[in-house]
Protein backbone atom coordinates (compact mmCIF):
# COMPACT_ATOMS: atom_id res chain seq x y z
CA UNK A 1 0.00 0.00 0.00
CA UNK A 2 2.73 2.12 1.06
CA UNK A 3 4.55 1.90 -2.00
CA UNK A 4 1.22 3.04 -4.14
CA UNK A 5 0.60 6.02 -1.75
CA UNK A 6 4.11 7.73 -1.71
CA UNK A 7 4.35 7.99 -5.90
CA UNK A 8 0.81 10.00 -6.03
CA UNK A 9 1.99 11.69 -2.48
CA UNK A 10 5.35 13.08 -4.40
CA UNK A 11 3.00 14.33 -7.22
CA UNK A 12 0.07 16.33 -4.72
CA UNK A 13 3.41 17.65 -2.95
CA UNK A 14 4.88 18.67 -6.88
CA UNK A 15 1.82 20.15 -7.79
CA UNK A 16 0.78 22.14 -5.06
CA UNK A 17 4.37 23.48 -4.27
CA UNK A 18 4.21 25.06 -7.26
CA UNK A 19 0.46 26.60 -7.18
CA UNK A 20 1.83 27.69 -3.75
CA UNK A 21 4.50 29.45 -5.12
CA UNK A 22 2.58 31.06 -8.18
CA UNK A 23 -0.61 32.29 -5.68
CA UNK A 24 2.05 33.67 -3.89
CA UNK A 25 3.64 36.00 -6.55
CA UNK A 26 -0.40 36.62 -7.14
CA UNK A 27 -0.61 37.57 -3.33
CA UNK A 28 2.20 39.50 -3.17
CA UNK A 29 1.26 41.88 -6.32
CA UNK A 30 -2.26 42.10 -5.23
CA UNK A 31 -0.73 43.22 -1.16
CA UNK A 32 1.36 45.83 -3.62
CA UNK A 33 -2.08 47.47 -5.28
CA UNK A 34 -2.29 45.46 -8.73
CA UNK A 35 -5.69 43.46 -8.94
CA UNK A 36 -4.49 41.72 -12.06
CA UNK A 37 -3.97 37.91 -10.57
CA UNK A 38 -7.15 38.14 -8.34
CA UNK A 39 -9.21 39.50 -11.41
CA UNK A 40 -7.89 36.55 -13.33
CA UNK A 41 -8.84 34.12 -10.44
CA UNK A 42 -5.30 33.35 -9.52
CA UNK A 43 -5.34 33.56 -6.47
CA UNK A 44 -6.60 30.17 -5.79
CA UNK A 45 -5.00 27.21 -4.44
CA UNK A 46 -7.56 25.39 -7.08
CA UNK A 47 -4.75 23.31 -8.99
CA UNK A 48 -6.60 23.60 -12.11
CA UNK A 49 -6.10 27.01 -12.27
CA UNK A 50 -3.05 27.34 -12.35
CA UNK A 51 -1.61 23.62 -14.46
CA UNK A 52 0.72 24.45 -17.39
CA UNK A 53 0.79 21.23 -20.07
CA UNK A 54 4.71 21.33 -19.88
CA UNK A 55 5.82 22.63 -16.47
CA UNK A 56 3.53 20.96 -14.39
CA UNK A 57 3.08 17.59 -16.64
CA UNK A 58 5.46 17.05 -19.30
CA UNK A 59 8.53 18.40 -17.54
CA UNK A 60 8.52 16.35 -14.59
CA UNK A 61 7.68 13.40 -16.62
CA UNK A 62 10.55 13.70 -18.71
CA UNK A 63 13.09 14.05 -15.80
CA UNK A 64 11.03 11.13 -14.35
CA UNK A 65 11.72 9.07 -17.22
CA UNK A 66 15.05 9.99 -17.59
CA UNK A 67 15.86 9.13 -14.45
CA UNK A 68 16.99 12.56 -13.29
CA UNK A 69 18.15 12.81 -10.10
CA UNK A 70 15.89 15.73 -9.60
CA UNK A 71 12.42 16.59 -10.79
CA UNK A 72 10.96 19.92 -10.67
CA UNK A 73 8.00 21.60 -12.49
CA UNK A 74 6.01 24.86 -12.70
CA UNK A 75 2.93 26.55 -13.34
CA UNK A 76 1.40 29.06 -15.49
CA UNK A 77 3.03 32.21 -14.20
CA UNK A 78 0.30 34.21 -12.80
CA UNK A 79 -0.35 37.70 -14.14
CA UNK A 80 0.67 40.91 -13.30
CA UNK A 81 1.35 44.58 -13.88
CA UNK A 82 4.16 46.19 -12.55
CA UNK A 83 3.04 49.28 -13.65
CA UNK A 84 -0.11 48.74 -11.01
CA UNK A 85 2.13 48.61 -8.16
CA UNK A 86 2.76 51.01 -5.25
CA UNK A 87 6.50 50.32 -4.98
CA UNK A 88 7.88 50.36 -9.05
CA UNK A 89 11.33 50.29 -8.02
CA UNK A 90 11.76 47.22 -6.08
CA UNK A 91 8.13 45.42 -6.04
CA UNK A 92 8.92 43.22 -9.17
CA UNK A 93 11.48 41.87 -6.72
CA UNK A 94 9.06 41.60 -4.00
CA UNK A 95 6.63 39.73 -6.07
CA UNK A 96 9.59 37.70 -7.54
CA UNK A 97 11.22 36.81 -4.42
CA UNK A 98 7.55 35.84 -3.17
CA UNK A 99 7.35 32.33 -5.20
CA UNK A 100 11.18 30.93 -3.28
CA UNK A 101 10.39 32.12 0.19
CA UNK A 102 6.67 30.59 -0.16
CA UNK A 103 9.13 27.11 -0.95
CA UNK A 104 11.41 27.38 1.95
CA UNK A 105 8.40 28.32 4.27
CA UNK A 106 6.95 25.28 3.83
CA UNK A 107 10.57 23.56 3.49
CA UNK A 108 11.03 25.10 7.02
CA UNK A 109 7.55 24.15 8.31
CA UNK A 110 7.84 20.62 7.44
CA UNK A 111 11.19 20.60 8.61
CA UNK A 112 11.04 21.60 11.79
CA UNK A 113 8.37 19.30 12.64
CA UNK A 114 10.39 16.28 11.59
CA UNK A 115 13.30 17.66 13.43
CA UNK A 116 11.11 18.83 17.05
CA UNK A 117 8.16 16.83 16.96
CA UNK A 118 9.36 13.29 16.02
CA UNK A 119 6.63 11.37 18.74
CA UNK A 120 3.87 12.73 16.76
CA UNK A 121 4.09 10.80 14.08
CA UNK A 122 1.88 7.63 13.95
CA UNK A 123 3.06 5.90 10.84
CA UNK A 124 7.12 5.28 9.49
CA UNK A 125 5.68 6.96 6.25
CA UNK A 126 5.06 10.11 7.61
CA UNK A 127 8.33 10.80 7.95
CA UNK A 128 9.54 9.51 4.57
CA UNK A 129 6.82 12.11 3.26
CA UNK A 130 7.34 15.28 5.12
CA UNK A 131 11.38 14.42 4.14
CA UNK A 132 9.97 14.87 0.60
CA UNK A 133 8.43 17.79 1.24
CA UNK A 134 11.05 19.80 2.36
CA UNK A 135 13.59 18.40 -0.08
CA UNK A 136 11.05 19.27 -3.13
CA UNK A 137 10.73 22.82 -1.57
CA UNK A 138 13.87 23.46 -1.25
CA UNK A 139 14.92 22.47 -4.17
CA UNK A 140 12.29 24.79 -6.02
CA UNK A 141 13.61 27.34 -4.02
CA UNK A 142 17.22 27.03 -5.23
CA UNK A 143 16.32 26.24 -8.75
CA UNK A 144 14.18 29.75 -9.37
CA UNK A 145 16.38 31.87 -7.10
CA UNK A 146 19.06 31.78 -10.13
CA UNK A 147 19.09 34.72 -11.96
CA UNK A 148 18.30 33.44 -15.80
CA UNK A 149 15.10 34.54 -17.24
CA UNK A 150 12.40 33.72 -16.75
CA UNK A 151 13.69 32.26 -13.43
CA UNK A 152 12.20 34.56 -10.27
CA UNK A 153 16.19 34.98 -9.54
CA UNK A 154 16.87 37.44 -12.67
CA UNK A 155 14.98 39.85 -11.25
CA UNK A 156 16.92 40.71 -8.18
CA UNK A 157 19.74 41.07 -11.33
CA UNK A 158 17.34 43.61 -12.83
CA UNK A 159 16.96 45.73 -10.18
CA UNK A 160 19.75 46.00 -8.70
CA UNK A 161 22.56 45.99 -11.94
CA UNK A 162 23.41 49.82 -12.66
CA UNK A 163 21.81 51.31 -15.70
CA UNK A 164 25.72 51.04 -18.21
CA UNK A 165 24.84 47.45 -17.76
CA UNK A 166 21.49 48.12 -19.96
CA UNK A 167 23.15 46.07 -23.16
CA UNK A 168 23.64 42.99 -20.89
CA UNK A 169 20.24 42.57 -19.89
CA UNK A 170 19.10 43.00 -22.75
CA UNK A 171 21.33 39.99 -24.43
CA UNK A 172 20.50 37.74 -21.28
CA UNK A 173 16.93 38.61 -22.26
CA UNK A 174 17.49 38.02 -26.01
CA UNK A 175 19.27 34.48 -24.92
CA UNK A 176 17.28 33.24 -22.11
CA UNK A 177 16.14 29.80 -23.20
CA UNK A 178 20.09 29.08 -24.30
CA UNK A 179 21.09 30.39 -20.62
CA UNK A 180 18.34 28.39 -19.28
CA UNK A 181 19.40 25.03 -20.81
CA UNK A 182 22.62 25.32 -20.02
CA UNK A 183 21.59 25.76 -15.83
CA UNK A 184 19.30 23.03 -16.37
CA UNK A 185 21.44 20.82 -17.85
CA UNK A 186 25.04 21.80 -16.56
CA UNK A 187 24.63 24.27 -13.64
CA UNK A 188 21.91 22.96 -11.92
CA UNK A 189 23.15 19.67 -11.09
CA UNK A 190 26.37 20.90 -9.26
CA UNK A 191 23.89 23.22 -6.95
CA UNK A 192 22.58 19.58 -5.11
CA UNK A 193 25.19 19.73 -2.29
CA UNK A 194 23.62 23.16 -1.29
CA UNK A 195 20.36 21.96 -1.39
CA UNK A 196 21.59 19.01 0.51
CA UNK A 197 22.99 21.10 2.88
CA UNK A 198 19.71 22.94 3.24
CA UNK A 199 18.19 19.97 3.84
CA UNK A 200 20.48 18.59 6.80
CA UNK A 201 20.36 22.02 8.38
CA UNK A 202 16.49 22.11 8.17
CA UNK A 203 16.11 18.77 9.38
CA UNK A 204 18.84 17.82 11.65
CA UNK A 205 19.99 14.95 9.23
CA UNK A 206 21.22 14.61 6.07
CA UNK A 207 19.37 13.19 2.72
Amino acid sequence: MESILLPVFQVVVLLYSVVIHEVSHGATAYSLGDMTAKNAGRLSLNPLRHLDMFGSILLPLILFLARSPFIVGYAKPVPYDPTALNDRKYGPVKVAMAGPLSNLALAALFGLTLRFMPDVFSSPLIPELFSFIVFLNILLAVFNLFPVPPLDGHWLLMAFLPRRFDAFKVFLYQYSLVFLFVFIVFIFPLLLPLVSLLFGLITGVSL
